[in-house]
């Protein structure tokens, strides 16, 4: 089954990218996300009972590394939406559910660092806040929010993650930068909104309520599953574009195009080398961490610290090798195109909590 929707994920790759190309850094048009949509993408991760397709781990990372070839942004804001929607539809209970999913399974976005604050209400919470980098917004129809709870003196708060109606945040805007143009990753405001309770969970105290083995590996693992795609599928752009570039360009005074030069052949076997060995490795942290969870029931915290390890690796290791990319190309890396805009999105990417330091320190 998961051979299908990344067959359907590489149908796509045209109409990504030549729509891409045509909006050169707007916001991803709605042709696109429809294409998505009904091709059931976002679905992928999602638990099986709400309506999604639940297909194991690495093969979610197949298909948002698949969409981010044709295009980072588009990939950036699947991976988001995707892991979102998964997590509120494993770890929280049936009332919430029976709104969340009345449509089926929606788009997601939001920022869930804890920026916002969760004053108790009756059976929810009042939630303010202000968020950034809500990538995908203006095409969801749910919105997420990072809050510590406000307890009583001498009692420690909680981070919950939150979700709600998307038009019930205040969207400002804020998006004019180097990379993932097209995400449109506004910030947004929330000036207290209303959430039941139910339509929360706590980051530190999971309870599973639907959906197999893969989502007992909790919050970090299955978000840094998104950011491991979008960093594939990038980079794999970056090289496709290079080696494009070598077949038909010369570099002055050279009768044969670059891709007969020999030193560029050892220099492109390299950074392919480089690409692959990080993508091993990543793949097979995922895969002992989605098995050690299916045969033990629980998982292991070294597992998910690789997880998060191997995404951070791949992520830079991935900006280093299309920045060599980058120069290989020469004057053609400059213009408009798939090589450009691929060296500015793993860029962007790598200024991500997730493709940080983190995992190293801890």
């Amino acid at each position: 089954m998961a051979s299908e929707y990344l067959d359907r994920a590489r149908e796509l790759r045209s109409l990504i990218d030549e729509n891409a190309a045509k909006t050169d850094g707007l916001p991803i048009p709605q042709e696109t996300v429809n294409a998505i949509v009904d091709a059931e993408l976002h679905k992928v991760m999602v638990p099986e009972a709400v309506g999604g397709i639940e297909i194991p781990i690495n093969d979610c990372i197949d298909v948002w590394a698949e969409i981010s070839r044709a295009d980072g942004s588009v990939g950036w804001c699947l991976m988001a939406s995707g892991a979102a929607t998964a997590y509120f539809a494993a770890w929280c209970p049936d009332e919430h559910i029976e709104r969340m999913f009345a449509d089926g399974v929606p788009l997601s976005a939001g920022q869930f660092a804890p920026n916002g604050t969760a004053v108790p209400d009756g059976d929810g919470f009042r939630v303010s806040g202000r968020y950034s980098f809500g990538s995908g917004i203006n095409h969801a129809q749910w919105a997420g929010a990072g809050v510590f709870t406000e307890e009583p003196e001498g009692v420690d708060p909680r981070f919950l993650f939150a979700i709600y109606p998307v038009e019930k945040a205040q969207i400002t805007g804020n998006w004019d930068v180097m990379g993932l143009q097209a995400t449109a990753s506004y910030d947004y405001t929330l000036d207290d909104v209303y959430v039941p309770g139910t339509a929360t969970f706590d980051m530190f105290d999971l309870t599973v309520y639907r959906g197999g083995p893969l989502y007992k590996l909790g919050v970090l693992p299955l978000t840094a599953a998104g950011h491991a795609g979008f960093a594939i599928g990038v980079v794999q752009r970056g090289l496709d574009e290079l080696l494009a570039v070598a077949r038909s360009k010369h570099r002055m005074g050279d009768a044969a195009p670059l891709a007969q030069n020999e030193r560029f052949i050892h220099e492109i076997g390299e950074l392919e080398s480089r690409f692959r060995a990080a993508c091993c490795w990543l793949h097979d942290t995922f895969t002992i961490a989605e098995r050690t969870v299916i045969e033990t029931g629980s998982p292991d915290p070294m597992d998910a610290l690789l997880t998060r390890q191997a995404t951070a690796y791949i992520t830079q290791e991935g900006a280093d090798i299309l920045r060599r990319a980058y120069l290989l190309a020469g004057t053609d890396a400059l213009r408009s195109g798939g090589l450009q805009r691929a060296f500015r999105d793993i860029h962007a990417g790598t200024q991500h909590y997730f493709a940080g330091a983190g995992p190293t320190l801890e």
